[in-house]
């Protein structure tokens, strides 16, 4: 007799995604307060080291412009971060009415202080006052907050480095490291474009050899979704709450989660509460990684920033001031004609050379290009 045909044995459900095993992870949530805490460790390590071999400390400039609440408590929180890893601090609170050549003059004198190895002017400015120009005229080897633009320049050159990497996105990338997650050859999404975190976070996974699409406010949500369905890595900057939702995440993803909005919620004293970019909940139930929010991304953007400063304040003091790759040091005029090792000076050092005011200067330079 024949046996009779038996039917197939249902498949058993896929497994969950498993985290990736780190001290940094409380299963597959990452805690960015203890990886920022590590590098605070690490910068108050190498701080006390030049203070002992060579008597001096790294210091940190921070220009703030107007009485905005947030921007002053992001400056307090910056001070405090650099005295307790023994960081110099230096500032200039300048008021609202401030003319944008008083502040390249502030500027310019960072530039020239011998014990001053970072500057930060914080954003935003007032209205009045061009962004771009303020933040070219930062010493390129001063730009502790990577948004020089020689600095996002090389950041976009294949075989080059900058000296300083913006600060939030390479937070992003150090979270990712230091918990394990591999980036070389994945799938990489960011959502948003700004020049704060989306295209500088979306240029560090291109150099970390990531396979990298960025999708933002003119990417139909539907493509968007499918797009980031795809992602190995997905950070979340648009700036837009709760918008990568969980069907938007392939199992065992990375999410990472800049985003900071207030929502309401009456449950609390204060009548709202804060969420990221991504639907954490949602998110969480599928990823094999994610950032919570607060407490993820937020913690290293101050720690990258010290880490930056005393990295800088370690070529100055040790009189290396060396770059591998993304350029030299400024040099003086050693011959008439300019040469390679030469680089271009901040507007307000060349102004200040032939008694000309910077804001004169530049606005001759553009009105021709209007």
């Amino acid at each position: 007799m024949s046996t009779p045909a038996t039917s197939a044995a249902p498949a058993a459900p896929a497994a969950a995604p498993k985290a990736p095993s780190s001290p940094f992870m409380n299963g597959n949530v990452i805690d960015g307060k203890a990886v920022a805490a590590k590098i605070r460790e690490e910068t108050a390590a190498k701080v006390a080291e030049l203070k002992a071999k060579f008597g001096k400390v790294p210091g940190l400039a921070v220009v703030i412009v107007g009485e905005r609440k947030d921007s002053q408590t992001y400056v307090r929180m910056k001070k405090k971060a650099c005295e307790e890893v023994g960081i110099a601090s230096f500032g200039a609170d300048l008021p609202d009415t401030a003319t944008q050549d008083e502040v390249l003059a502030v500027v310019a004198g960072f530039n020239a202080n011998p014990d001053v190895h970072g500057i930060l002017v914080q954003l935003p400015l007032p209205k009045h006052i061009d962004e771009q120009a303020v933040l070219g005229a930062i010493s390129v080897e001063k730009d502790v907050d990577g948004f020089q633009p020689l600095n996002i320049g090389r950041l976009a050159m294949k075989g080059r480095e900058p000296l300083f990497t913006p600060c939030t996105p390479l937070g992003c990338m150090v979270l990712l490291e230091r918990c394990g997650i591999p980036i070389k050859g994945k799938r990489a999404v960011v959502v948003g474009r700004s020049n704060i975190v989306g295209m500088p976070a979306a240029l560090l996974l291109n150099k970390r050899d990531a396979t990298v699409t960025v999708v933002h406010s003119a990417t139909p949500k539907a493509e968007a979704e499918a797009i980031c369905l795809q992602a190995d890595i997905i950070i979340a900057a648009a700036g837009q709450a709760q918008l990568v939702r969980g069907s938007w995440v392939k199992p065992g993803a990375a999410v990472i989660d800049v985003g900071t909005n207030p929502i309401d919620d009456k449950t609390k004293a204060s009548g709202y509460r804060l969420v990221g970019d991504a639907h954490f909940e949602e998110c969480k139930a599928v990823a094999g990684a994610i950032t919570p929010v607060p407490g993820g991304v937020g913690p290293m953007t101050i720690a990258i920033l010290i880490r930056n400063t005393a990295d800088s304040g370690e070529r100055f003091i040790t009189g290396a001031v060396k770059v591998s790759g993304a350029g030299r040091q400024r040099k003086g005029l050693a011959k008439l004609i300019p040469t390679r090792e030469q680089l271009a000076s901040p507007l307000p050092l060349l102004a200040a050379a032939v008694g000309v005011a910077a804001g004169a200067v530049l606005q001759r330079a553009t009105a021709g290009r209007r």
